[in-house]
Formats: structure tokens, sequence, C-alpha cells
């Protein structure tokens, strides 16, 4: 029998009055993490997904990389002054993936430190970007995603976009080799446009205790209209996995380690160059 005017709205109604119900009494689930899987699905994801479809007109190729089930490491570029590159990749992923897979993401001390975003990232999946965290998650079967730049790497002028700075010391791979983990790198072009940043006022930032004070074509002259990004033009590779069974012995050896993090380190680095080709206009259509 076909719906009648107002049966989608009613649904709508009162699956949302199920929802805050649930919430109210508590009857939800939160894994050890305190991942929230429901409270991703109805709330965060719906906002994100405005930002990387009708703000960002963001474009997802490779998916077909991403393993359909079972663990893999995804390792990205990192950019933008604020880190919402990580929350785009994360929920593109989960909407234009066939399995719908979440990705777990490992984010910075600073960021747990935090009133509200601490609760909101753990909410969302997040955990601290540590080796025994990584492992766990790996070894119950998740998509970890990690960006081994850092601060660096969202914390880098304008001048300097889409350089790709050093990895740290490769403890992602570390993570990836004890595990027997594929490694799966992905480029992210668009990032870099949303807040470009012209200067980093040093004394301010370590006044405030940040990693870096940015000062963009509109923050902080706009005040909080500066914290609107703009409307860059991004698109995202998933690049085909690298794998790791084969050297899980070698989890400890220093110069394993570092050639295969370099390996990552060029492979994103390459189609950085390439997609950047694809997109010659950063606010095209």
């Amino acid at each position: 029998m076909p719906d009648r005017p107002g049966d989608h709205w009613d649904r709508k109604v009162a699956n949302g009055l199920a929802f805050l119900r649930r919430r109210l009494s508590g009857d939800y689930e939160v894994d050890e993490f305190g991942f929230d899987s429901e409270l991703t699905d109805a709330v965060f994801h719906p906002l994100l997904r405005l930002l990387y479809r009708d703000w960002f007109r963001t474009e997802v190729s490779g998916v077909e990389h991403v393993p359909l089930d079972g663990p893999a490491l995804v390792v990205g570029n990192h950019s933008g002054t604020v880190a919402l590159d990580a929350l785009i990749l994360s929920a593109a992923l989960h909407d234009k993936h066939p399995g719908h897979r979440y990705l777990r993401l490992l984010g910075a001390d600073l960021v747990f430190r935090m009133p509200v975003v601490s609760e909101i990232a753990r909410k969302t999946g997040g955990t601290v970007a540590c080796n025994p965290d990584a492992e766990r998650l790996l070894g119950g079967g998740d998509l970890v995603g990690v960006f081994p730049e850092g601060f660096k790497g969202i914390g880098k002028l304008y001048a300097d976009r889409y350089k790709l700075q050093r990895f740290g010391r490769g403890g992602f791979v570390s993570a990836a080799l004890r595990t027997g983990t594929p490694i799966v790198p992905v480029a992210i072009v668009g990032g870099e446009e949303i807040y470009p940043m012209l200067a980093d006022i040093k004394p301010l930032a370590r006044l405030l205790k940040l990693p870096y004070f940015p000062v963009t074509p509109t923050f902080p002259w706009l005040g909080p209209l500066g914290m609107v990004p703009l409307p860059s033009k991004w698109l995202i590779e998933f690049c085909p996995p690298i794998p790791t069974a084969h050297l899980t012995d070698s989890a400890d050896d220093p110069l394993v380690v570092f050639n295969l993090a370099d390996q990552v380190r060029e492979t994103i680095q390459q189609t950085l160059h390439t997609l950047l080709e694809r997109r010659p206009d950063p606010f095209g259509p």
C-alpha cells in the first residue's frame, strides 16, 4: 500500500521520539572506548554529510581498496588549521563504503584534554594515538585512521600546502606490523584551503598552551565568523593497500619500520600531486 501524504514525516517524528527515549533512559550501548554508533549515525554523520557533500562537494575514489571486513590501518595527510579532514574522511568513508564501516580515529592527547571536544571524540569512535589502543582496535577487526603528521600537518603555513611533513617515528607502522594489518594510504585534497594559515603567532600560542595560533584571511579579523570554513573543492582517494602480514617479526626493526613509513608517505605525496592536477581550481565545481 503506497504511503499517504505525511507518512514520511510521521515516521521521522516517531523515530526521533524513540531515539530521545532511548537516550534519556540510557537504553543504548557504547564500546570499551566510549564509541556510540547510534549517536554517531543519528547526529554527527548527518552534520558532517552536509559539509562534505554540499559545502565541500567532495569526490571519493578508490574506496574498493578499503577491506569489506577485518582490520586495516588508514593513513592520511593532515591539513587545514582545524582538523576537519579527519572527520570528513570518517563520514565519507562510512557513506561510500559498501559495508558502511566506521573509521576509528586516533587523536592527539590535546584533543582528549579539551572539555566537550574530548567527549565528542570518544562518542564518535576516537581514542588516543598510542600503540596499545591502536593494536587493540586492529586486533578487534576495526578500521583505524591515523594522521602521522599530527600538528605539524594541520599547523603548517599555506605556503607549504600539500607538502607532507615528517611522519615522526613510525609508530603507526609498528602497530600494523604487530597485528599483520594492511596499510591503506589515503590522499586528501581540499583541506589546505578551508582556513589558509598565513601566519602563526607563537607567543600567543605558548600563552594559551596551543601548538599554534593561526592567522587566516578571516580569523581573528571576523571573530566567530572567521571559523566558517571556505568552500574548497575536496578530492579523497584511497590507494591500494600495502600488506604487512609477512613482516610481523620485524615490528621492532627500525629499518623496516622507517622504510615502510617512507613508502606510505611517498604514496600519499605522489597521489596528492595527481589529485591537484585533476583539481586546477581550489574553489571550482
